[in-house]
């Protein structure tokens, strides 16, 4: 009996690998990233008492009035109320420096020139601003959410971030709600989703339409001289979004930068002067608070760690402080959830139970004495049940409520230690410190003339507890499941292990080798295949170093030039000098240098990684050179690929009909997309509907190209000239040059205008990589296909990619969207990020066409199709979910190693969601191609089995 694999088997194993990879990545991804520990319920009445002393709720207040629930809290605060309203203007975007500057030097002129207003409130003092510290990731929800509530979201929240959910966590919004408040809101619609049914009068736009740099902030300003006479709220927020989404569509150096922020100063200048300024209406004394959620890079993108990403702003205007000079009120730093606390103590509301901010500097200075004290006490109350919930209750042995209202403590004098030892022992120490230093100077404050030197030391000794406590609650986890954990590394491992006997098992059988001689180190690999494997080992290796995350792209560059060295070498090696080189010989040497150039030109054109981006590249060259020259770069660009497409398309000979309405429609496409470069580029945003309707035809047309030839093709390829593996490889050829042409068509339209030549490139890499594999460059089938997938990673880097969030396109996903659709826009943004890998998986297609041509001659007339397709499928599906798999699972522990790392969310976290969505990737271009080649080669077998049939009769 057979030992060979049959082809229904080989299937069956390799489904069941890749399911139960996905069981194991669902399993850890879901056990690895963290939630955050949170306290069930609101704060309320309890919050003003000691956590030692009296830690239940009132489950009564729920019953209150809310104007007696205002009057309760502020009795119980002891801090009097100075504002009566509170108008929150969150500008989407705006890095901290383009209002405050940076390293104590001044916004750069054509910043500080946009924004006069906002200049004179700051130097004249009556506005002191802050540099306030994102956390990652910085995007929109996760950001709010911390400005709201004080707590720092998990790091998966950088996907809900598309599919916003109802905020349950005790949030200021709600605080204010209990006590009578009435809140508008105008702007992003993220705030609706948060909080739905809260504001009685609100208009949401969509954040996520990133062509809309205009309409966008009117549709918010155009209510703001109505809700200014309005004395019927007492909470107004304005999301602008605008700003952002210049950003995203031309960085931050965009012409439209300028005109944004002075829009954006017109509006604080109207609030400044309407509602604080003027007090003809008596609506009451209002604060007026300026904040970003998130910087931008210098393309306009966010997501990432980097400063520029981190750095947003927090500006308060109308807050009584005590500073007068411009630098005094630029240069002060603060983290993004300490606007939390400091708002609920302005205002007269309990702290949220989850919050993990401090009160923000000089922002009480106008509170007397014992009220800032009373402040930064309540502050530290709050932060010290939050540790309750985390620390052993051994660590407060000794402390009672008696401790701290009496300043008496069993087994402890009343002197200040000097506090030591681990993190949790030194919380309680500095904690304890500030507890009895407050009680000393609440003994002597009227009798005693050094009250003022205890005053500063009580303050002191708050603001070192509150700073520690802070950063050990902001870093601190829940405990991960490590049987989870342990599970979905061992189920990964399986499936690597399931991949890769696969592959032994299909090795040993097209190449004759036995298979314990495959896997012994007797069995002698060539130069090529050791340098495949040696390119996974170094992969691997280099995991584990976060400057190799930050910079893999050297990697790929390096490994894909040297393979085709390789080539190159073994090319010369095979020809006889003493003859002359033939024509063959010198077709391959000019193909490898070509690669060669292209690959040259590939790396130079973005400089990529992280910590190098500013050296200059050629994309950096074109843009300062002007946006004629890019404009230029595209359409020379878009000619040559529709022109290479359409000689790839009848390469093959054919001339049937089939063909030529392919040629046709992609002629067409071609021409759209040549249109809309022209006439749509112009405008960068594509706010026009003429760009949106030929985008969408482009899309439909491109469709029906790709689908329609994939099915139509097969069933009109019947040659009797030609034997059945001849015509299934021109048929093959044909759907693979149409996919592959689709898809470069495709990115032509969606990608950013100075990405047009790397898709050129791209498409050329291809194109002489499928005539090197049809001239037998002797090179094993399962060596060449490792080999495009490596050069699709490589050209991922290539359009400017790397493995930071802040780099993903946001802006191409909107391309033929009239309206925001989070589904649509996700899969172009997909297409966009994965653009090279799905190219070069796609060409797989042709690939295999082209084999089957060239190896037509030596097929038998019977041969079976189960056989055809397990060794002609077979290495172009396993090869690369092998190498997948590898890289997941490697990746998968180096984070499970390195979960106590410096760098882990910002480095090590964001790289793993690119290792699954390659991962994605991958798993969808082997379906396509699977499918593609599976149901050409099934409608082939039946046109022949028919004809042969009807020769017989």
């Amino acid at each position: 009996m057979s030992t060979e694999m049959t082809c229904t088997r080989l299937t069956i194993l390799t489904v069941a690998g890749i399911f139960l990879q996905i069981i194991g990545l669902s399993i850890f991804v879901f056990g690895f990233f963290p939630v955050k520990p949170t306290l069930s319920g609101v704060s309320g009445s309890e919050s003003y008492r000691h956590p030692l002393c009296d830690p239940a709720p009132n489950k009564n207040e729920s019953e209150i009035h809310p104007e007696k629930l205002r009057l309760l809290y502020q009795e119980s605060s002891g801090i009097s109320s100075r504002y009566d309203r509170l108008i929150l203007m969150v500008i989407d975007g705006l890095p901290g420096e383009f209002v405050l500057g940076k390293d104590g030097q001044p916004p750069w002129k054509v910043w500080k020139e946009s924004m006069p207003y906002t200049q004179s409130l700051l130097a004249n003092g009556d506005a002191i601003g802050y540099h306030a510290k994102a956390a990652p990731p910085t995007v929109t929800m996760p950001r709010l959410k911390a400005m709201v509530s004080g707590a720092i979201g998990g790091f998966l929240d950088v996907a809900f971030n598309f599919n916003t959910q109802a905020l349950l966590d005790d949030n200021l919004l709600g605080q204010f709600l209990r006590i009578g408040w009435k809140m508008v809101m105008l702007g992003d619609e993220t705030w609706i989703k948060l909080f739905p049914g809260l504001f009685m009068r609100h208009d949401g736009v969509s954040s996520f339409f990133v062509k809309d740099t205009v309409q966008v902030d009117k549709n918010v300003s155009r209510h703001l001289p109505n809700e200014l006479n309005n004395d019927d709220w007492n909470l107004l927020i304005l999301h602008y979004l605008g700003l952002d989404h210049v950003g995203h569509t031309g960085g931050r150096n965009s012409p439209l930068m300028a005109s944004k922020l002075k829009e954006m100063d017109d509006i604080v200048r109207t609030m400044h002067l309407k509602a604080m300024v003027d007090r003809s209406h008596d609506q009451g004394r209002t604060l007026l608070i300026v904040v970003s959620d998130h910087g931008m890079t210098e393309n306009g993108n966010h997501g990432g760690s980097s400063y520029e990403e981190t750095d947003s702003l927090m500006l308060f205007i109308g807050l009584s402080s005590n500073i007068s000079d411009y630098a005094g009120a630029t240069n002060n730093l603060a983290f993004q959830v300490d606007l939390t606390p400091t708002l609920a103590l302005l205002f007269g509301v309990p702290i949220p139970k989850n919050n993990v901010g401090v009160l923000v500097p000089g922002t009480l200075d106008s509170l007397r004495d014992f009220e800032q004290l009373r402040a930064l006490e309540l502050n530290s109350w709050q932060l010290l049940r939050l540790m309750q919930a985390q620390l052993p209750n051994s660590l407060f042995e000794g402390f009672s409520c008696k401790c701290f209202v009496d300043g008496v403590c069993e087994g402890f004098d009343t002197d200040i230690s000097e506090c030591s030892g681990d993190k949790e022992k030194q919380l309680i120490c500095l904690f304890r410190n500030a507890a009895v230093l407050h009680g000393i100077w609440m003994s002597k404050k009227l009798t005693e003339s050094s009250a003022a030197e205890d005053f500063n030391r009580a303050l002191d000794a708050f603001n070192a507890f509150l700073k520690t406590a802070s950063e050990w609650l902001a870093s601190k986890t829940t405990e991960k499941p490590v049987f989870l954990l342990g599970l979905g590394v061992s189920a990964m491992i399986l499936s690597c292990v399931v991949c890769a006997t696969l592959f032994l098992s299909l090795f040993k059988e097209v190449y004759n080798e036995p298979k314990d001689q495959v896997c012994s180190l007797n069995y002698l690999l060539n130069l090529e295949e050791v340098f495949i494997l040696a390119v996974l080992l170094i992969l691997v290796i280099s995991m584990g170093s976060s400057s190799m995350v930050e910079e893999e792209h050297y990697i790929w560059h390096f490994m894909v030039s040297t393979f085709y060295l390789l080539l190159l070498f073994k090319t010369v090696k095979s020809f006889s000098f003493s003859k002359g080189l033939n024509s063959l010989g010198e077709y391959r040497i000019g193909s490898i240098f070509l690669l060669l150039i292209s690959g040259r030109l590939l790396r130079g054109w973005h400089q990529g990684g992280v910590n190098w981006t500013y050296f200059p590249d050629i994309s950096k060259w074109l843009e300062q050179a002007g946006g004629s020259y890019v404009k230029w770069i595209q359409l020379i660009s878009s000619f040559l690929v529709i022109g290479l497409g359409l000689f790839t398309l009848f390469r093959t000979g054919s001339n049937r009909k089939s063909v030529r309405i392919q040629a046709f429609v992609f002629s067409i496409c071609g021409f759209l997309i040549l249109l809309h470069a022209w006439r749509y580029k112009g405008d960068m945003f594509g706010t026009d509907n003429g760009a949106t309707v030929t985008a969408k035809v482009i899309y439909l047309l491109l469709s029906i190209s790709a689908g329609g030839g994939a099915l139509v093709l097969p069933w009109s390829m019947l040659n009797k000239d030609k034997s059945f593996l001849a015509v299934a490889g021109d048929c093959l050829y044909l759907i693979g040059s149409a996919y592959v042409l689709c898809w470069c068509l495709l990115q032509l339209l969606l990608q950013q205008p100075i990405n047009s030549g790397p898709i050129l490139l791209l498409l050329i890499q291809i194109l002489v990589v499928s005539c090197l594999s049809s001239k037998d460059v002797q090179v094993n089938e399962w060596v060449e296909i490792a080999a495009l997938y490596y050069m699709g990673m490589a050209g991922h880097f290539a359009l400017g990619n790397s493995n930071t969030l802040a780099t993903i396109d946001v802006a191409g996903a909107f391309i033929g969207i009239s309206s925001h659709s989070t589904i649509l826009s996700g899969i172009l943004m997909f297409m966009i990020t994965y653009a090279s890998p799905l190219l070069f998986l796609l060409s797989l297609v042709m690939y295999i066409g082209g084999k089957l041509r060239n190896h037509s001659h030596l097929a038998h007339s019977d041969t079976d199709l189960g056989q055809l397709l397990k060794l002609k499928l077979g290495f172009p599906c396993l090869v690369p979910l092998c190498i997948n798999s590898i890289l997941l699972t490697a990746y998968t522990v180096v984070l499970l190693l390195m979960r106590n790392h410096l760098f882990v969310w910002s480095v090590f976290s964001p790289k793993y969601l690119y290792v699954c969505a390659t991962t994605v990737c991958t798993y969808v271009g082997v379906c396509i191609v699977a499918v593609t080649v599976a149901y050409a080669l099934s409608v082939t077998t039946f046109l022949r089995s028919k004809t042969q049939q009807l020769v017989d009769s």
